[in-house]
């Protein structure tokens, strides 16, 4: 029987896909995750997607690979994880008081295609004073995550608007990625009897 792997090293990932009652193995995908010139942020997100999933086919030819990446978005410029400090307070200052895009797409790997969707949510971040960047910063929450953010922790008390689905701004839509998985005969599992 096919098992499902994700090829995430995301811990907010297993998490949702726990939540859908899936259990998968975990095998993280080596990806040069830079953005190539022009390329826009959306395209971005499904290309290291897919290379994440095609990345471990070889490796597991009969199992579902599970690949996704976020990118979080403003005015067509893609903001990934940060690399200091400086560059996430350059974060907060850009993204603060405007709505921007987080877009999460999703690879999955089976039978020798990859099936894929994009999601994206518009999400509005209130501005920070520099006391607040400091000590979010401090948490070590934003460290890995896109946008310097974390919709899921600390981060909610500067999302001011959501519009789209909270659990892909976090990573993974779930809604998308259930419909996804089911489509290729791997329901989750509490609904792998019904028809």
């Amino acid at each position: 029987m096919s098992k499902l792997i994700l090829a995430s090293a995301s811990p907010r990932r297993l998490a949702l896909l726990r939540q859908l009652g899936y259990d998968p193995q975990v095998q993280v995908a080596d990806v040069d995750e830079t953005a190539q010139a022009g390329e826009p942020p959306e395209r971005l997100a499904q290309r290291l997607a897919r290379s994440k999933a095609t990345a471990l086919a070889g490796s597991h030819p009969e199992n579902l690979i599970l690949a996704a990446d976020t990118v979080v978005a403003l005015a067509g410029q893609a903001f990934g994880k940060a690399r200091d400090a400086a560059d996430a307070y350059a974060m907060y200052a850009t993204l603060g008081g405007k709505n921007h895009q987080v877009h999460t797409a999703v690879a999955l790997l089976h039978d020798g295609q990859v099936d894929e969707l994009l999601h994206s949510s518009t999400v509005r971040l209130r501005s920070m004073c520099p006391q607040e960047m400091a000590d979010y910063w401090a948490s070590g929450e934003p460290a890995d995550k896109a946008g310097a953010y974390a919709i899921q922790g600390l981060g909610a008390i500067f999302v001011e608007h959501l519009q789209g689905s909270f659990s892909g701004v976090m990573g993974l839509p779930l809604f998308e990625t259930a419909r996804l998985l089911s489509q290729c005969g791997f329901p989750p599992p509490a609904f792998s009897g019904s028809t």
